[in-house]
């Protein structure tokens, strides 16, 4: 009496294997295995695993798993494969299931289109192809990868997105995969997050907003709308709410600026999945790859917000008022502020934690309520003054705010044209020369040759010119936004920490309490008086 066997189809697809067709389609494979046992009437199949999307060379997918266990539980004594590379792709391992497993538990191994049935030759002596195959099959996993590798490395140099899942904000373009576009819905969500901490919140107190007023986390929000859900996001865990590492990983991601950062990591060799860091430059970084949900003049002011040592308020969403941006004069120690309570009522004033006792001789307390009076009423002065020097060169008109850049490369193109207005006189003359036979068509060949590498590379220089002539216009564009920054404050009534932290780097308390107070963007409002003072004294 013939052994009965019990057997599981195995089937397995991996992405390289989706793009190579029909051929290696999970239906294809299954009605391959139906046909080939329409002949074998000893074997029942009790079992079909499947595992889709997984590659051959690492055999921890679950599908495959679970047929293992199946096998020690002795439900399965037979397995059943289109060909060999669907067990496995992996020289050594897939050796070691064939020769070492597999017989181990009494399984019966076939690979339909390869010819395999250790049925009929048990140890495999008579197949010298098997060692072949799955040598050829290792082959060929290393070569896809090489490949994949480097088709993906191009992609993300020139600024498409590989990723498996868009951070929250973006979704993939429909006509372009590879290229992210706004999610109107989330991008506002994130607008909201850098307001919130521009205005001085902690990323717990906003991360607790966020969750007070149901709006879903990253993970949630994307799988309620069924899209990609990877682990290592901005949140991982089922019913998850928003959090102050997720805060912090958004505040910090230079993809809402449109800048995409990618290939971080990248695996040992093609056999392993575990990953390591690579070096920052290496990474492939491309500036404005898509349409940013944050300027870039908000984002680095985040970053440096959330470089300062703040403290919360008792029962309060944003920090103390002056809370990391007060230095001492004398040490350069941040001041600390500090609650006195005197008949019922309290005071409060900024000191010097350090101290005389180690060495500080500027300790001296200031009170916080003439600190506000003093800033509040510079700011308004620095804002007047933003002001009216924007309309002095608004009035003066964009030619003479760019004027030396003008007068630099108009300078160059200049010069360059001329040389090339002298080339192409030298090339007319040589084709003269040519016709009168004062040149042999040997030296007009020769000195043509040499007319047109020449011109070839003056024409790219122009090119070259004009281009970073545009770029520096652009440049002294953005530089001038800043002025709008200042007058979006014009219509302030009272001193808040937004307004504290968003027009002020810092605040210098001197030994006798005198206040010096540096503005941010210092740098270019004296560069624009520059600009100004010579069309002043002209006029």
């Amino acid at each position: 009496m013939s052994k009965k066997y019990k057997a599981a189809l195995y089937m397995r697809i991996s992405n390289s294997d989706e793009k190579r067709g029909e051929s290696e389609s999970l239906s294809n494979q299954r009605k391959l295995l139906e046909d080939f046992l329409v002949n074998y009437p000893d074997i029942e199949v009790v079992s079909e695993k499947l595992d889709d999307g997984y590659t051959g060379l690492l055999f921890d997918r679950p599908a495959f798993k679970e047929m293992m266990q199946e096998i020690v539980d002795e439900k399965v004594n037979c397995v059943i494969v289109k060909d060999l590379s669907r067990l496995g792709r992996e020289f050594i391992e897939t050796g070691n299931y064939l020769r070492t497993i597999f017989p181990q538990y009494g399984v019966r191994f076939i690979a339909v289109s390869d010819g395999v049935d250790t049925a009929k030759d048990e140890d495999l002596s008579g197949h010298l192809d098997v060692t072949v195959k799955t040598l050829m099959n290792d082959a060929y996993s290393q070569d896809i990868s090489k490949k994949t590798r480097s088709a993906l490395q191009t992609k993300r140099n020139s600024g498409e997105f590989v990723g498996a899942c868009p951070v929250y904000g973006y979704k993939r373009c429909d006509e372009q995969k590879n290229i992210l576009v706004i999610d109107d819905y989330a991008a506002e969500v994130v607008r909201d997050i850098f307001k919130m901490k521009k205005d001085g919140m902690s990323a717990a107190r906003i991360a607790d907003k966020l969750n007070e007023r149901g709006i879903l986390s990253p993970f949630e929000y994307k799988k309620d709308r069924g899209l990609p859900t990877p682990k290592g996001g901005f949140a991982d865990n089922e019913n998850s709410k928003w959090s102050a590492t997720t805060i912090i990983r958004m505040l910090k991601d230079e993809t809402y600026i449109g800048t995409l950062i990618q290939g971080k990591q990248t695996t040992f060799s093609y056999k392993l999945k575990n990953k390591k860091d690579l070096p920052k430059e290496e990474w492939a970084v491309a500036h404005n790859a898509h349409e940013p949900i944050i300027s870039r003049q908000d984002f680095d002011l985040v970053q440096k917000l959330m470089n300062i040592d703040t403290r919360i308020a008792p029962n309060e969403d944003s920090v103390y008022l002056f809370s990391g941006i007060l230095i001492c004069g004398c040490c350069g120690t941040r001041m600390t502020r500090k609650t006195v309570p005197y008949k019922d009522k309290k005071y409060y004033y900024y000191y010097c934690p350090k101290g005389k006792k180690n060495g500080c001789i500027g300790s001296k307390m200031i009170k916080e309520t003439d600190l506000v009076e003093c800033i509040a009423g510079s700011i308004k002065q620095h804002i007047d003054n933003v002001v009216n020097l924007d309309e002095l060169l608004t009035h003066m008109g964009e030619r003479a705010i760019v004027k030396k850049v003008y007068e630099k490369y108009t300078v160059q193109l200049q010069d360059v044209q001329k040389q090339i207005d002298t080339i192409t006189h030298f090339k007319a003359g040589l084709y003269e020369g040519l016709l009168n036979e004062i040149l042999s068509k040997e030296e007009y060949a020769y000195s043509k040759k040499g007319y047109d590498e020449e011109f070839a590379r003056l024409t790219h220089a122009k090119a070259l010119i004009i281009t970073e002539f545009e770029q520096a216009k652009a440049n002294e564009d953005e530089k001038m936004r800043w002025m709008e920054h200042f007058k979006s404050f014009r219509e302030m009534t009272s001193l808040s920490r937004s307004a504290v932290i968003q027009l002020i780097q810092h605040i210098t308390i001197g030994e006798s309490k005198e206040i010096h107070i540096k503005f941010r963007y210092q740098s270019d409002y004296q560069n624009a008086l520059r600009i100004l003072s010579p069309q002043r004294k002209a006029v």
